[in-house]
Order: C-alpha cells, then sequence, then structure tokens
C-alpha cells in the first residue's frame, strides 16, 4: 500500500482502476475500508483513490499533530505523489476539512467536490447551532447504536451495524479529532468564499443526527453554486445506508465535470 511522510503523520491510501482520478475521503468514525460499496463501482471509470486520514486505518499520527489544518496537504502530498493534476473530490463527514479547504487553495486541481453530511469547516450561523445543540438531539433520540448511522438503517440491518463499528476499530485511538475539527483554526467564514467556482454537490440524510439536514441547507446556501440532494430515511452516512443511491448520484454529478474512462468528453 502506497504511503507519503508528513508532518508528524504518515499517510496511507489505496489506488484501483484507471482512468481520471477520483479521491474517496472518508468521516470520522471509519477509513478508507467504508469506501467498499464505492470502490469497485467507481473503479469501472475512474482511478479511485482511497486514503487514510491521518490517524486513521493504516496511517499514523502522533496525537499533537493530529489538526485538520493538516489535511489539505496531506491530500496534496498523495496526488503529487500519484501524478495527479486534478481529480473529482468525494468527502465524508470529517473528510469535509480536507475536501472544501483543499478546493479553495487548489481550484485548479478539483474537477468537482461532493461533501456528504458534511460542512468542510464552512462556520455560519446554522453550523454553529447544531453543533451546540448534537448532544441534547442525541440524547432526545434515544438510540443505542452509534449516531453516525440512522435509526431505521442500524434497526433493519444488525450486520452492517456491526460491520461499520468494526471497521471504525482499526483506527488510531484518542486523537480528540471531534473537537478539533470545530475549533477557531478549522472554520471557514462563508465571506471566505467570495468568488468560490467549483462544481459542488452537498448531500444530506434526512435522519442526520450529527449535521441535520436544515443545517446542511444553510451550508449549500453559503457556498455559491452548490446543488443539493437530500436522502430520504439516512442517517449520517448515506453512503454506506444507501449505497446504491449514493453512487448514482455521486456518479451523475461527477461525471457533468469528470468524464470517467470511456466515457465521452
Amino acid at each position: 500500500m502506497p504511503q507519503v511522510e508528513r508532518t508528524g503523520a504518515s499517510i496511507h491510501y489505496e489506488v484501483y482502476g484507471a482512468g481520471p482520478a477520483l479521491v474517496l475521503a472518508h468521516g470520522a468514525g471509519g477509513n478508507r475500508i467504508s469506501w467498499w460499496q464505492q470502490v469497485p463501482h467507481f473503479a469501472r471509470r475512474y482511478r479511485v483513490i482511497a486514503l487514510d486520514h491521518r490517524g486513521f486505518g493504516a496511517s499514523r499520527c502522533e496525537p499533537d499533530a493530529f489538526r485538520p489544518s493538516h489535511f489539505p496537504g496531506d491530500l496534496a502530498a498523495v496526488l503529487d505523489a500519484e501524478g495527479v493534476s486534478r481529480a473529482a473530490l468525494v468527502c465524508q463527514s470529517m473528510g469535509g476539512w480536507t475536501g472544501l479547504p483543499f478546493a479553495m487553495r487548489h481550484p485548479s486541481r478539483v474537477a468537482c467536490l461532493v461533501l456528504c453530511c458534511t460542512p468542510g469547516g464552512l462556520w455560519n450561523d446554522a453550523v454553529a447551532a447544531a453543533v451546540r445543540a448534537t448532544p441534547e438531539r442525541i440524547a432526545a433520540a434515544k438510540i443505542d447504536h452509534t449516531p453516525a448511522l440512522g435509526t431505521t438503517f442500524a434497526r433493519k440491518s444488525p450486520e452492517m451495524r456491526h460491520l461499520y463499528g468494526q471497521i471504525g476499530s482499526l483506527n488510531q485511538a484518542s486523537l480528540g479529532w471531534l473537537g478539533r475539527l470545530f475549533e477557531p483554526e478549522a472554520r471557514i467564514a462563508p465571506a471566505a468564499l467570495a468568488g468560490y467556482r467549483v462544481p459542488t454537490l452537498v448531500i444530506a440524510g434526512s435522519d442526520d443526527l450529527l449535521f441535520p439536514p436544515e443545517m446542511m441547507r444553510a451550508v449549500a446556501r453559503d457556498i455559491p453554486g452548490a446543488d443539493f440532494s437530500l436522502f430520504e430515511g439516512a442517517g449520517h452516512s448515506t453512503y454506506f445506508e444507501m449505497p446504491a443511491r449514493f453512487n448514482d448520484v455521486v456518479g451523475d454529478f461527477v461525471a457533468r465535470y469528470l468524464p470517467g474512462a470511456g466515457a465521452p468528453a
């Protein structure tokens, strides 16, 4: 498995397929393995790069070096190592802190961006209110499973619920990732997106307990030109809970800006 060395971390990733590059950036509940329902699908048309964020999966990280501010540089190092000048980015939850800042800093390297149940570091009134209310929202739901999965899915699919937990157990413990995502240095003010032109799709799950749909709609409104797609009945992990629809929606969007191998330009 390829690896790049970064500040306080080693970043592992895997590459599948051939054609234009499509990057999969996972959330805090997973790692590159989380995309097992996406990699075979997209590798038919794209060169899929699935990375492990620092401290997740096979990537190691010194505790003091776990900062979202390092994420865009980690991605740049992976793309440089693979000789990729331009890619589509598909980012789940924590992965949005990789994708949106990277797109802002390197727009010419991003064909399009998909933000799946993530504000990507964007900090507006709706995000601030939703983050403050997260503990109460989860408590009111009275769930006995990770809030990263929708209640309907978790109850109907105990095997998949178990698999989700097993994948997450492969990550490095005690990084304090949640709090660091919302520190001031990781926040993007809406005004900073003035002039933003990267085609962006924002996906939300109607039953998401972590980043609820009304918050995600506000995120989409603050990203110039962003499209919005709501997955009815899905929780926070739309890619895991509704993979067929996710692959179709994301695939159609990406194909508009990055035709795959064998596809008409």
